[in-house]
Order: structure tokens, then sequence, then C-alpha cells
């Protein structure tokens, strides 16, 4: 059987080297998910590919079906290279630890465009130099939330009480925030603001990165809250966390 080229935007997760000159590429896509793609020769001719593979980079792909599940990536069309990413450690270790959730949380060959626009918002916030708290916050939240794994937040996760002015605890495993008489000594105390910041950060557009304001003691708590969450979703912890947490 015959395979036609097709052609897609896709931005470029991860890049291994194979053989003496070939290599394989992680690719995120809107319409096909995660896909692995293979580039002949992609090591000694730049012709066909140029910066277009390296790590944070958007571009329109030429490609054709492969063995198995492989794309034989043909030629390849450059949108952004991020390049500003690569001036400021924090932003760079932020984005890689962005692509490497989004690898690890996503099921190869799904189609998730919601999911590949966030995470292209992310990257170009990044690079215009946006905050990397801010930034970091509002990704691990939108990506919790879109894929359907998001907490009860402003009531109880298990008498269903809606807080009003009183002290909260959160217990990811118990689904969320909880009131003290159902938390028991369980859970770690966060203030209600914190959980409503988090709260009406979801009404506004997810592509959106810019006009927030978190203090520090509602960024710390709101770190807890989706680590919490994180911990129980993800299949390991993210290797780009470790090199992170010491920036």
């Amino acid at each position: 059987m015959v395979h036609l080229p097709q052609r897609c935007e896709a931005l470029v997760l991860r890049l291994t080297s194979y053989g003496e000159s070939d290599v394989i590429v992680t690719l995120f896509t809107a319409d096909h998910g995660l896909q692995k793609g293979f580039a002949k020769s992609a090591r000694k001719s730049r012709k066909r590919f140029g910066a277009a593979l390296e790590p944070f980079t958007k571009a329109v792909f030429q490609w054709k079906k492969g063995r198995g599940s492989f794309w034989l990536l043909q030629d390849s069309e450059l949108i952004s290279s991020h390049l500003g990413l690569r001036s400021d450690l924090h932003h760079l270790a932020l984005a890689s630890y962005g692509v490497e959730l989004v690898s690890l949380l996503l099921e190869e060959g799904e189609p998730h465009q919601i999911i590949y626009e966030l995470l292209c918002s992310f990257l170009d916030y990044l690079e215009q130099g946006g905050d990397g708290l801010i930034a970091r916050l509002l990704f691990e939240l939108r990506l919790i939330y879109l894929l359907g794994y998001m907490p009860h937040l402003l009531h109880c996760s298990e008498c269903l009480k809606i807080f009003t002015n009183e002290p909260v605890r959160f217990d990811a495993q118990r689904g969320g925030s909880l009131c003290l008489d159902c938390a028991g000594s369980t859970g770690i105390s966060v203030d209600l603001g914190t959980i409503g910041s988090l709260a009406r950060s979801l009404k506004v557009t997810y592509r959106q990165f810019d006009g927030f304001l978190f203090g520090p003691k509602t960024l710390q708590q709101a770190g807890l809250i989706l680590n919490q969450v994180l911990q129980q979703v993800l299949p390991r912890e993210p290797k780009s966390l470790k090199f992170l947490s010491q920036l």
C-alpha cells in the first residue's frame, strides 16, 4: 500500500539521535496528538529541516506513514524556533517541564487540540519573558482541568459544604478541598483566597497568560495544591522537575 504525503503543524518535544545520521523526533500535533517521527540523514544535511528539529520548535512537517506507528518526515517549514527560551535558564527549564508533563499525561496518537494550543501559548509567553512562576501555575492548573483531573475547590469534597469565610484544608487523595469537620488531621491548610484565585483563573481563556497577579502566599499554597494533584495522576515524577527545583 502506498502512503501519500501529508502535512500538519507540530511542536518538537524531544530529539534522539539514531545511528550515524538519523534522528527520531517526538512531535505533538493538534490533530494527531503525540507522534514519533523518523528523519533520515537529518544530521548530515540540514537542507530539508534546517533548525525545525530543535526542541520547542513549531513547524509544518510533511510526512507519510512508515512502519508501525512511525512517521517518515520528508521536509518542514519553520513557524517559530522559540529561540528566546534559550536566553533564560529558568524559562528553558520551565519549557522542558511543560513539554514533559504533556508527554507523560497524554496517550500517543490521541488528538488534543486544546492541549496543543495551551502548550503553544505557554511556550510563547515564556519566550516573551513572562513571569515563570505564574506561567507554571497557570499551565499546571489548566492542564489538570482540561484533562479532567480537577479536584473540588470551593466546596468540601465530602460533605459538599460551600465555603464562605472559614479555614480550609486540601487533600488530593480525598478529592480536594475539605472543611475542618471532614478533614480531621489530614491535608494541608490553605487560604480560601488561594482556592478562590485558582477557581477564578479557570474562567479566563486557556490561551491567556498575561495580566495575572498572584501574591507570594497564593503562589506557594497553589504550588502545594497542584503538586499533590500531579503526584496523583502522573505515572512517574518528571525528570525535568529535579533540575527546575534547583533554580
